[in-house]
């Protein structure tokens, strides 16, 4: 993995090795694209109209006109494809980074698409939130998901105050002091802790000085740092403090960047399984929640079974922390746990303990693909006032909580592809050409991820491809993603990994 330190050519030489990775798999991929078209033309006697090659959309008398931003993530594009085949007439937005069009533009699932003015500090939110005004006037918008990036999200909650005011328009998003509370990590822990729930041991700092006090004090814990800002470079570090000797620990801490404006949190470390939930909020009541296992860059989703005790605990928490927050919450709340294992007289005791949270929606919203009907009017009881325990939406009265049951895994093969079998093969002839054994994989290790790689294949869902929606599957691949690693070799931006889900690029 390249970082920071390592050279322009180092990086231009990565950009141009995956433009030229597309480009060998064009002919496959556009292949692929055409036999994905050719079986919708098919006449129906041929395929059954329940076929994955046709979108098995509902037929409704009054749909509703839903706005989505953020169609060229997954999780964007998932929510339009859901309120499509739920039958709804579905408007598109998203940025489109350096010029390059986003995937999610050409899904069969969107009436229309519009192209959305990013905040930046010099022009600040304003555009933006008029452009999805004038967006949501002109469309006659009745509804707007946001499914914003970790960049946008307080901005979402600002465009939204002013959206409800100015038009009749419902927003699935928290407002902007709450998106602000929960999006921040010390500000939600703190919230947590108010509202008399469980949460690990975390301190703001703003000097090398306070951290060393907290260590000073830990006895036997161990604490991670993490910047309360946006660090692509630092995300990943994961050390653990203290170090073994006080050297050690003074001269990780010597590498770090902390100061008044550039503040930390040190947080209790919990030595234990994390995993992550998805919850649609509405008025403070769950309508949707999926919970599943996690990692620091998580790139393959499986739902945790709704009726297991973990995914169970984690509704309670959820459902427990919205009526304790109050107000009129409605939004995506997404929690990042750390699930802690202690034995006991009475056998293996597990603690909870929510270590972050997302106030936006998440990708494993992808999970409750095959649910359109009942996902899509869960989200329009935000639309709908609510009558005896039970909120009328669109016709049907929604009772119960939606939660994928058995689900496809989901998985995204050109980080497979990459990640399970290019990159091992390359770090093992490298090492072989070095003559270094220690940097080289076991060649076991490379036939297990061909192995992974063909379960997922074979088994599993790719998160972007549709059969009846196959071009923003090909756009990916084909063109945004070669077109921003040109950018990247053009700016001579640095980046250490990428994330095909959120289209996310970590700068190093």
């Amino acid at each position: 993995m390249l970082t920071g330190a390592s050279s322009q050519f180092a990086h231009s030489s990565q950009n141009a090795a995956l433009i030229l990775l597309s480009l060998f798999f064009l002919p496959l991929d556009t292949a692929i694209l055409l036999f994905s078209y050719a079986l919708r033309l098919l006449p129906t006697g041929l395929i059954n109209q329940q076929s994955a090659a046709r979108p098995r959309r509902r037929r409704l008398r009054q749909p509703k006109t839903i706005l989505v931003t953020g169609v060229g993530m997954t999780k964007g594009l998932a929510l339009a494809r859901i309120f499509y085949e739920a039958g709804h007439n579905v408007i598109g937005a998203d940025f489109e980074p350096s010029g390059v069009p986003v995937c999610g533009r050409f899904s069969a699932s969107l009436k229309k698409f519009y192209k959305l003015t990013k905040p930046n500090p010099r022009t600040g939110a304003a555009p933006y939130v008029q452009e999805l005004l004038t967006l949501i006037d002109h469309e006659h918008v009745d509804l707007w998901v946001s499914c914003s990036g970790v960049a946008s999200a307080v901005e979402d909650g600002l465009a939204k105050d002013i959206v409800e005011k100015k038009t009749d328009c419902k927003v699935i998003q928290f407002d902007v002091s709450t998106t602000s509370t929960l999006h921040e990590k010390s500000s939600f822990i703190e919230k947590t802790v108010s509202l008399g729930l469980p949460a690990p041991e975390t301190h703001t700092v703003t000097s090398r000085h306070a951290v060393h006090q907290v260590l000073h004090n830990a006895e036997v814990k161990q604490y991670i740092m993490k910047t309360v800002g946006m660090d692509d470079a630092a995300r990943g570090d994961m050390t653990l403090l203290p170090r073994p000797t006080v050297s050690e620990t003074y001269q990780h801490m010597s590498s770090i960047k902390i100061n008044q404006d550039s503040p930390w949190v040190v947080q209790q470390y919990i030595k234990g399984e994390e995993y992550c939930t998805h919850a649609l909020i509405v008025r403070g009541n769950v309508k949707v929640f999926v919970a599943c296992p996690s990692s620091e860059l998580l790139m393959h989703y499986q739902a945790l079974p709704p009726q297991s005790g973990l995914s169970r605990a984690m509704l309670e928490f959820t459902i427990e922390f919205a009526r304790r927050y109050g107000g009129d919450m409605t939004g995506h709340l997404s929690f990042d746990f750390l699930v802690e294992e202690r034995e006991s007289k009475k056998g293996v005791e597990m603690t909870l303990y929510p270590i972050e949270c997302n106030p936006r929606a998440h990708t494993a919203v992808a999970l409750f693909n095959g649910l359109s009907n009942e996902l899509a009017d869960a989200y329009l009881t935000a639309l709908e006032p609510e009558m005896d325990g039970a909120v009328h939406a669109n016709g049907h009265v929604q009772r119960q909580i939606v939660v994928p049951f058995q689900p496809a895994a989901y998985y995204w093969v050109g980080h497979d592809l990459v990640a399970l079998i290019i990159y091992p093969l390359i770090q093992f002839l490298l090492g072989l050409f070095y003559g270094n054994a220690s940097s080289q994989p076991d060649s076991t290790n490379i036939l297990t991820g061909v192995g992974k790689f063909l379960q997922h294949f074979l088994f599993w869902k790719d998160g972007t491809y549709e059969v009846w929606d196959p071009l923003p599957w090909w756009w990916l691949y084909h063109v945004y993603w070669p077109g921003q690693f040109l950018a990247c070799i053009i700016q001579g931006r640095k980046w250490s990994r990428i994330n095909v889900s959120t289209t996310k690029i970590f700068g190093c």
